[in-house]
């Protein structure tokens, strides 16, 4: 990604966050039930969807890794699970704000809230993992398995709500929501979606430098050098 293409990412998601978010405070109506305390809902929705989004790539990106070891499948996998655990936890606080007023307390061991306390802490897990493997090889490998593992419960976070009996409200649908409601969550969505990805790029570049410095010979050239590359100095491109 160019510098061009990046930093207009950037601007373009600034520019369709702030549109969303003062749609959503000035433009849309208050919840008949809850009033303005459901306008949070325009930041923590947006959050919890790029969360998804983003471990439902990690996910994709270490079944790939299994299948065809690369460096670039790796990085991509390390990046989506940063940016994944951090957008979850700030949806998981921006809920807590909204649960407060809503359901009278910050935190419920509600199906979904639970649900995804464990799927915040098995990414956390993942990273700390990661941290902690010295082999390149067995890093990836060992982190690729946790990734899968940990993806079983991205269904069930999503689903929770309809399986179980759930202080959380099961997932709205412009026509069950005010159609002045659905203009500025999916602006909202959209610019949350642009900051993702760019997070996640400049993340992705970060972590592949890191892998090829970590494996790369004196004499190796830049590229998605091979797994058997690092132990073995004939095979490096």
């Amino acid at each position: 990604m160019n510098k061009f293409i990046k930093w207009g990412l950037l601007v373009l998601a600034l520019g369709l966050l702030g549109a969303g978010w003062w749609l959503g405070l000035a433009w849309a109506p208050p919840d008949r039930e809850m009033g303005d305390v459901q306008r949070i809902m325009y930041v923590h929705v947006p959050l919890q969807w790029m969360a998804m989004l983003a471990m439902f790539i990690n996910f994709v990106a270490a079944v790939a890794y299994l299948f065809k070891a690369s460096w670039k499948l790796d990085s991509a996998a390390e990046a989506s699970a940063e940016i994944g655990l951090v957008l979850g936890t700030a949806g998981m606080i921006t809920g807590a704000i909204w649960g407060r007023p809503t359901w009278g307390v910050y935190w419920s061991w509600d199906p979904r809230l639970t649900s995804e306390a464990i799927m915040l802490v098995t990414y956390t897990g993942y990273l700390v993992l990661r941290r902690f493997v010295e082999d390149p090889e067995k890093r990836a490998t060992w982190s690729a398995v946790v990734a899968i593992i940990g993806a079983i419960n991205l269904p069930i976070v999503w689903f929770s709500v309809r399986w179980w009996r759930s202080l959380h409200q099961v997932q709205s649908s412009p026509r069950t929501v005010d159609p002045e409601m659905v203009l500025p969550l999916r602006v909202s969505a959209f610019g949350m979606l642009f900051i993702t990805l760019f997070f996640m790029a400049v993340r992705y570049r970060q972590a592949l430098a890191e892998r090829q410095a970590e494996v790369a010979l004196p004499d190796a050239l830049p590229g998605d050098v091979p797994m058997s590359a690092s132990h073995n100095p004939s095979k490096v491109a």
